[in-house]
């Protein structure tokens, strides 16, 4: 793991912090990045992650769909806990939070928010940084990638109605074209040049041309990510200091979120007696979050000022610290699995 990966906390710290700093010094620049909107999506934001988002299509190789049928049990897994637990305990870990616990610190109106970003990361399973995980648990690279692609097919049929029904079910109005809309900019089409682009690239099937052009991506994919992060935070620079707690309150259902997933995860892998290099990236798969798509999503159904995409983007601090904990505990518990 890179130098970006391994420290992705710190570096998304301090451009919260940046942000922070310029969103209370210049308001009027944040004004006018803001004004840049065309149907309810911001063009700025939408570059941004367009830049985050089509590195990690190009990795994507769906000529691993041939292997689906091996190993079928691994891949069950990731699809139950993704598709069928991951997106309804967020729901209900953000209502029992912000409409329960935490209500008398959070206005109504804030923690519907708060729940709706948090609903968007549940049902965005993540694509890209699993990799890594799996490298790191020694897991099946392989089927890795053959979990992935299946995740991803899926996500572009499932995402938009497993969200709209989630946050229609906690009382958040969401406009069907939007998100359709979403789903189309921020998936469909990154991934169709993904695809194309990894044709063109590797028509060799050596990866070495392909291999060249993503690394000469990831600088811009890194500036994409942390200049997103800053935007964010400068929208939102008012609120945060008038009220810091916020960040914690939205971190703590987080880490419950993400523990508890992988414990589900890691406990039917136990029980469906799963190798570790195949139970490992797929406990990983179900636990983090594809929090590009997430962040892109609440901004265009919420807006930028929301605690929707504040709630988003809080899932980014809080996920590599924890990933590396539960990459940590899959490593000493390997024999569990042998």
């Amino acid at each position: 793991m890179g130098l970006f990966e391994r420290y992705l906390s710190v570096w998304v710290a301090l451009a919260i912090i940046l942000g922070i700093v310029m969103g209370n010094f210049l308001p009027d620049l944040f004004s006018l990045v803001a004004a840049f909107e065309y149907a309810h999506v911001n063009l700025v934001i939408a570059a941004l992650i367009w830049l985050m988002i089509y590195p990690m299509m190009i990795q994507i190789d769906f000529s691993s769909l041939k292997d689906v049928g091996k190993k079928p049990k691994g891949l069950l897994l990731t699809v139950v806990i993704n598709w069928l637990i991951k997106p309804f305990t967020m729901a209900l870990l953000g209502w029992l939070f912000f409409k329960l616990i935490f209500a008398d610190w959070v206005d109504p109106q804030s923690a519907s928010e708060y729940i709706a970003g948090m609903i968007l990361l549940g049902v965005a399973p993540c694509t890209a940084m699993v990799f890594v995980w799996s490298q790191l648990t020694k897991g099946d690279a392989n089927y890795t990638l053959v979990q992935v692609s299946v995740n991803d097919i899926i996500m572009i049929f499932a995402f938009a109605p497993i969200a709209a029904f989630l946050l229609g079910v906690s009382d958040i109005a969401v406009p069907w074209e939007t998100l359709l809309l979403s789903v189309v900019l921020y998936v469909v089409i990154p991934l169709v040049a993904g695809v194309l682009t990894r044709q063109h690239l590797d028509r060799k099937d050596d990866h070495s041309h392909l291999n060249q052009f993503i690394n000469r991506l990831k600088p811009w994919s890194i500036m994409g990510l942390l200049a997103t992060v800053v935007l964010l935070f400068g929208f939102q620079a008012q609120v945060i200091l008038e009220k810091p707690q916020i960040i914690v309150l939205i971190a703590i259902p987080l880490l419950l979120q993400t523990y508890g997933i992988f414990a589900i995860a890691y406990y039917l892998a136990k029980r469906l007696r799963l190798p570790h290099n195949v139970a490992a990236p797929a406990c990983m798969i179900g636990t983090s979050n594809f929090f590009e798509l997430a962040v892109a999503v609440a901004i265009s159904l919420f807006g930028l000022h929301s605690g929707a995409a504040l709630a988003t983007v809080v899932g980014v601090l809080v996920e590599v610290p924890v990933m590396l904990s539960l990459v940590a505990f899959a490593n000493r518990t390997r024999h569990w699995f042998e």
